[in-house]
């Protein structure tokens, strides 16, 4: 099956993107004459098509750093940076965001051509634009509405709290009427899907901030696949495509946003990719239904009561949380600690749990013995009584879904059907059903 796009775009006409490559000229961003931007023969509106074979390693474009667009770039950098203090945030995006509001609206901005790309930035179309009733009636039990629900509401706060005091104390460079809520929520949204953000050195410690996000022209115009054949290279004085692979004359070039289950693809990036395409696609249990199905279980009162003593304890151990998940993978557990961990504390009888609780170190012996390589595999090896715990919490996930499994499986196999539903009804589609068969796998491998 054909890869589906990464997302949809409105159509901005060639003149955009003649003037956009005009730009790529000036500022220096080279692209091989091996490959070309097209919107023909890509799966989704523009994207990168190899004009003739090319092997592995070859270099399609090169951007400089004063071609990329970020808090440190923008015309505005310097009031950003005397100002950093007062714009920190849980995101960390809203230096870049203000950048954006300013470069997308000013008429001089260098950036003008690469706006001109995403006129008024309707195009797009991640779930945080859909309606509540389409969100709830497609998405119920994926995750994206949850994840959507703390999007909109830190977006209204980061707004109000954050960059409207900013704009006000900024006339001259911003009206409210103008950098209003809406275009900062749609402006989240392109970030969401477009930006990048360079990794760390390797040597950099694990408590070390992430680099903040940046907008790099002409990477953000490939689509995504798992299996994609070109990656992003980054040095001190530019940032490279290059593939990793082959690829074919008339091939198109696709990046990857990472090994991003579908419904992080669709929250994020408002696309999934088609079942079974994802190799990288997990299905989530949240930790808390592992703690319901442990108490469902529980006959009698002394027993419920070991089950809540036996999760303080994990909560303890920072092994899961209320807002935690177990993810689940294809072949492997990839929460495999955790899981691994849960099962074996409320697994436990009253006198195994007093014995654990004694035992001094037991965080650090769980931690160095209480965790294999956890490949799905392995699971018809638990003990009954964990199997039984996964059967329950899986068989809780399966029923928060509002769909019916084996009518999604219908519409799947006939094209004709399919093809009546809308982009939105079609990503929610691949999304349920990947996680349901995800599910059904494990309860399969725990009933055995």
């Amino acid at each position: 099956m054909a890869s589906s796009a990464k997302r949809v775009r409105r159509e901005s006409g060639t003149g955009a993107l003649a003037a956009f490559l005009e730009w790529c000229d000036r500022v220096g961003l080279v692209l091989s004459p091996k490959v070309y931007v097209s919107r023909e023969g890509t799966v989704a509106d523009y994207g990168l098509v190899a004009r003739e074979d090319l092997p592995a390693g070859e270099v399609l474009f090169t951007v400089p750093r004063a071609a990329l667009l970020s808090q440190h770039t923008s015309s505005l950098s310097s009031v950003l940076e005397k100002e950093q203090d007062s714009l920190k945030s849980q995101s960390g995006w809203v230096p870049l965001l203000i950048s954006l509001l300013h470069e997308s609206t000013v008429n001089n901005s260098h950036w003008g051509a690469y706006f001109s790309l995403w006129p008024d930035f309707s195009g797009l179309d991640h779930p945080m634009f859909w309606s509540m009733e389409e969100r709830r009636r497609l998405l119920q039990g994926t995750g994206v509405l949850e994840a959507v629900d703390k999007d909109l509401a830190n977006i209204q706060m980061e707004y109000s709290s954050i960059i409207l005091p900013f704009l006000k104390a900024h006339p001259d460079l911003f009206n409210p009427k103008v950098h209003t809520l809406e275009l900062y929520k749609k402006l989240v949204a392109f970030v969401m899907a477009y930006s990048f953000q360079e990794p760390l050195e390797e040597d950099v410690e694990d408590e070390e901030e992430p680099n903040p996000p940046m907008m790099v022209p002409m990477a953000d115009l490939l689509n995504h696949v798992a299996n994609h054949n070109a990656n992003l290279e980054y040095s001190p004085e530019c940032l490279k495509m290059v593939s990793i692979q082959p690829i074919r004359k008339g091939q198109e070039v696709f990046n990857t946003y990472g090994q991003m289950a579908s419904w992080q693809l669709l929250h994020m990036y408002g696309f999934a990719e088609p079942y079974p395409g994802n190799r990288d696609d997990a299905a989530d249990i949240q930790m808390l239904t592992l703690c319901k199905a442990a108490l469902k279980a529980a006959k009698t009162d002394a027993e419920q009561q070991l089950v809540l003593e036996q999760w303080d304890l994990l909560c303890q151990m920072e092994m899961v949380g209320e807002e935690g998940a177990f993810v689940i993978g294809w072949e492997k557990v990839l929460t495999e600690e955790e899981l691994f961990t849960a099962l074996k504390v409320l697994g436990m009888s009253a006198e195994e749990f007093k014995e654990f609780k004694e035992q001094e170190g037991w965080a650090s012996e769980m931690g160095e013995n209480g965790n294999p390589d956890l490949t799905l595999s392995l699971i018809p090896t638990f003990k009954a009584s964990w199997k039984k715990l996964l059967f329950d919490a899986t068989l809780l996930t399966l029923e928060a879904y509002s769909s019916d499994l084996k009518a999604e499986e219908e519409v799947l196999s006939d094209q004709q059907a399919f093809s009546k539903l809308s982009r939105r009804e079609q990503f929610a589609l691949h999304v349920r059903y990947g996680q349901k068969k995800i599910l059904q796998q494990l309860q399969e491998l725990v009933s055995s």
